[in-house]
């Protein structure tokens, strides 16, 4: 009878946790979706608005600042009020973000979107980790940071194919921020019915609840001495420079270098981010079996950036470089849930949301910088530098990543047993 009741308890859990993690992975992926409501139809505000790729950067530039700045405030938000409100306040910012950019006259409304979706856009990873660490179980934890990265590239991928595919479809890029509209709208509603699996108040986090009732409360911003966390910043910082090469400009970099019409280039980026969903279901795997994480970081990413490298050198086929540009992508991701675990084995007890916010806002900070400095190589004719450029940056990624293992590997062995 005990037995039995074990396992209806056991399948209980497994049904919260299963619960948690697909609205979650679902959240994610929306603001993903988000980070490219813009990128898509550049060349319709080139066209109607005569703005050039330096001015094009500069809009992802202000997404990126406002969303490093916004996520390293809102972890210390999540951490005071919780992490279920502050998600649907995010929701209704990416609504707004895409009733701006569809009234938008010009430059100015369409730095407006950007300002509106980046705002929306900075309190997701603190927020999506805390409900994950607080609500799902330690076993299936692996596997709920697989699915969140897998729902971020998927986003990705959906973006430029829902856009395109409605401004094509209604001759008018205009229409497509209505059905981004309707889109946020939707997963709000389906998240506001579904907020119980949602409540990070009702979680349980042992190593936490120990650390508040057998130690002296510290300082919130004592993290910040931690030089684990810095070293994480700067990995994200330099791995989402490199996809923000490829995110914004790799499309036209091919048209450039290989003469690739638009209409195939365009989906560049829908390959990455498939190529990278399917490199985190292997990731996913992985990072349960792999006690040293950052080795699996170095080794996917260093072949993804060789395979940027190759594209970058002009000798190949048109549609190799274009498959290649894709394939890149399973590097990337199947390094992601390693660096997710990475960054939670660094995180003291009790800080979830003001470490990841501030870890996460190296990527906010990576995509500020890169895009304009991509998009002005392109300007100047340049196009092999986005590729080069990203394997470059994924090597130094590679460097953050093994002084993070480093550091708490340190760490570990200065704990008493």
């Amino acid at each position: 009878m005990n037995t039995q009741a074990l396992t209806q308890d056991a399948r209980a859990q497994a049904r919260r946790d299963y619960g948690t993690i697909s609205l979650i992975g679902l959240a994610h992926g929306c603001s993903h979706f988000f980070h490219l409501l813009l990128p898509p139809l550049f060349p319709a505000f080139i066209r109607d608005f005569g703005l050039s790729y330096s001015e094009l950067g500069l809009l992802v530039t202000v997404f990126f600042i406002i969303s490093g700045l916004g996520q390293a405030l809102a972890g210390f938000v999540v951490d005071r009020i919780g992490a279920r409100p502050v998600l649907f306040a995010a929701m209704i910012c990416f609504v707004l973000a895409s009733l701006a950019a569809g009234l938008a006259g010009g430059f100015a409304g369409l730095v407006l979107a950007a300002a509106l979706a980046g705002l929306g856009n900075s309190p997701f990873h603190p927020a999506d980790f805390t409900i994950l660490n607080k609500r799902v179980s330690q076993s299936r934890l692996g596997h709920a940071f697989s699915v969140h990265g897998i729902s971020g590239n998927l986003g990705w991928a959906l973006a430029p194919v829902f856009s395109i595919g409605i401004a094509e479809a209604t001759g008018n890029w205009r229409h497509a921020y209505l059905g981004t509209a309707l889109l946020a709208l939707a997963v709000l509603a389906l998240l506001w019915w579904q907020r119980a699996a949602l409540d990070d108040r009702q979680g349980q986090w042992a190593h936490a609840a120990k650390h508040v009732q057998g130690a002296p409360q510290e300082h919130p911003l004592a993290f910040l001495r931690l030089p684990s966390v810095w070293l994480c910043f700067s990995f994200f910082f330099f791995t989402t420079a490199a996809l923000s090469a490829i995110q914004s400009f790799a499309s036209p970099a091919l048209g450039q270098m290989y003469g690739l019409p638009l209409s195939i280039t365009a989906y560049v980026v829908t390959g990455y981010m498939l190529a990278g969903a399917a490199g985190m279901v292997a990731g996913g795997f992985l990072v349960a079996r792999v006690q040293r994480l950052e080795r699996t970081i170095a080794l996917a990413m260093a072949a993804a950036a060789l395979l940027l490298l190759l594209t970058a050198s002009g000798w190949l086929p048109p549609l190799l470089a274009l498959g290649l540009t894709a394939l890149a992508g399973f590097g990337t991701g199947l390094a992601g849930p390693s660096r997710d675990m990475l960054i939670k084995r660094a995180a003291p007890p009790g800080a979830t949301g003001r470490v990841y916010g501030t870890v996460y806002s190296g990527l906010d900070l990576g995509f500020a910088l890169a895009a304009p400095i991509f998009g002005a190589l392109l300007d100047r004719g340049h196009a092999a530098g986005v590729f080069s450029g990203a394997a470059l940056a994924l090597g130094l990624g590679i460097g953050s990543a093994a002084l993070v293992g480093l550091s708490i590997v340190r760490r570990g062995a200065a704990q008493p047993a």
